[in-house]
């Protein structure tokens, strides 16, 4: 995982429409994450994945330690704006750009969409 970027494209993990599920999964998915000894180098987040990034994400307290423990969190500033989400109310990682995700996939071994 050392050298993994993770791209986080959906306000959850996986594909239903049962929102309640993509969030536990989502949840469950990092507090795993953060149990191992293997961390991302970054993960990315943009479309409806940005809202995982707010204030009233299920996700916000474990993406904080990710943070914590040196994994890069970006996120697509052009998403923030088409979807209206204030800067104020990103609470994580850091606003880039396109070229900032496609920096980091570049730089990457592996990269896994989630």
């Amino acid at each position: 995982m050392k050298n993994t970027v993770l791209l986080c494209t959906k306000f959850g993990m996986g594909q239903t429409d049962i929102a309640s599920l993509n969030q536990k999964l989502i949840s469950k998915y990092f507090s795993l994450l953060l149990e191992g000894n293997e961390l991302p180098a970054a993960i990315c987040f943009y479309t409806d994945g940005v809202k995982l990034i707010t204030s009233s994400s299920p996700v916000l307290e474990q993406l904080l330690q990710l943070e914590k423990k040196g994994v890069r969190l970006i996120i697509c500033s052009t998403c923030l704006d088409e979807m209206g989400i204030s800067r104020d109310d990103v609470k994580v990682g850091i606003i880039g750009g396109m070229p900032d995700i496609i920096e980091a996939q570049t730089k990457a071994d592996k990269v896994i969409t989630l």
